[in-house]
């Protein structure tokens, strides 16, 4: 391919040839990539005097890529994670590199070299049951917008659906029957079937009746009947959380509350982790052996556990005697084929002398 012999065709085959064909990668991920290149273009073309049409692959080398990675956090102030993002994507290009343009492997090699920075990662913190009450009940049932905030929040803290999962699900995403559970498709292509509880059911049945739009309208629309962004969410997170911080006086700041209802983490469900929207312990009670006709049922109606009512006493008494050892046993240990005046083989079994046999 001749497009491929010069930097700008072999940057142009990279977003459609690779990303869109072979990897068919989201729109997301062509996104993160092209604004990823257009900061390196607008650096490069800085520090060369070159136009990027003129670039060579040769001039995209390690020592210009670090310098343009510290560029990024110096100038525009981003974090050692999005650093690692950005290299992520100059990584990719440089892999598709190899194989077009095998002249220039020594180069390709050290820029695939450069590794990932390093950087601390803070614990992620969960709402309590008390915090999301507080934070659910804060939205105004008397408007429009109040309800859908209402059913957006409770969805949320619920499912641990992801921002751009929640804003992206239609009402026909939504399954209230039997095993009511509602539908997206995740990060990675992944379908997701998240089973929802009583209380979820009953505010999105009353929802989607207030709805009552055919089923690929957005599940949680804005307020011109189009899809909510980033942004809208935001808003309206923070908008809540100003209203129910008066209502927890353990709440240290906004940003807390704010920070740790947005935070999830992965596909699992939040029930299963410490803090969540889940109102009983998921660990059964360690019931002891000689309480065992005590129910775990039985003691959460007393108020007590089964460790704190159930103590386990060591027993007064001596202790039994140890047993003697076992020794060898007194008759010699004979084996087929051996005399009685033979000394005993040890490790096999006694055999006495009376049932060996003359093989004669």
């Amino acid at each position: 391919m001749t497009t491929l012999a010069n930097f700008p065709g072999l940057l142009e085959a990279f977003f459609t040839d690779r990303l869109m064909r072979q990897r068919q990668a989201s729109p997301h991920t062509i996104a993160s990539y092209r604004d990823t290149f257009r900061l390196l273009l607008e650096f490069v073309s800085l520090r060369l005097k070159k136009a990027p049409s003129a670039f060579l692959l040769d001039d995209l080398d390690a020592p210009l890529i670090g310098a343009f990675l510290d560029h990024l956090e110096r100038e525009r102030g981003i974090s050692a994670r999005s650093r690692n993002v950005r290299l992520a994507a100059i990584h990719s290009f440089f892999k598709y590199a190899a194989f077009h343009q095998p002249a220039h492997s020594a180069l390709i090699q050290r820029v695939l070299a450069m590794p990932s920075k390093r950087y601390d990662k803070s614990a992620i913190e969960f709402l309590s049951r008390s915090e999301i009450d507080a934070l659910v009940a804060a939205a105004d049932q008397q408007t429009w917008i109040g309800r859908r905030d209402r059913a957006l929040l409770l969805l949320a803290v619920q499912s641990g659906l992801r921002v751009s999962e929640l804003v992206g699900l239609r009402c026909q995403d939504v399954v209230l029957g039997n095993g009511a559970h509602v539908r997206c498709q995740g990060k990675g292509r992944k379908e997701r079937c998240t089973p929802l509880r009583k209380e979820t059911v009953t505010l999105l049945r009353a929802w989607l009746r207030e709805q009552n739009g055919p089923p690929a309208n957005p599940l949680f629309p804005n307020v011109r009947g189009g899809q909510l962004s980033r942004d809208a969410v935001e808003d309206l997170l923070a908008k809540h959380v100003r209203t129910a911080s008066p209502a927890l006086p353990f709440v240290e700041t906004e940003a807390r509350l704010a920070t740790r209802a947005s935070s999830h983490g992965g596909d699992g469900s939040p029930p299963a982790r410490r803090g969540s929207f889940g109102d009983r312990s998921l660990a059964r009670p360690r019931i002891r052996r000689d309480h065992a006709d005590v129910s775990p049922r039985q003691l959460a109606a007393e108020g007590g556990s089964a460790r704190q009512d159930c103590p386990l006493e060591r027993p007064s008494g001596p202790l039994p005697p140890r047993r003697p050892p076992v020794g060898l046993p007194e008759e010699p240990l004979i084996m087929p084929g051996h005399a009685a005046s033979d000394p005993p083989i040890l490790g096999q079994s006694a055999i006495p002398p009376s049932i060996i046999r003359d093989p004669a």
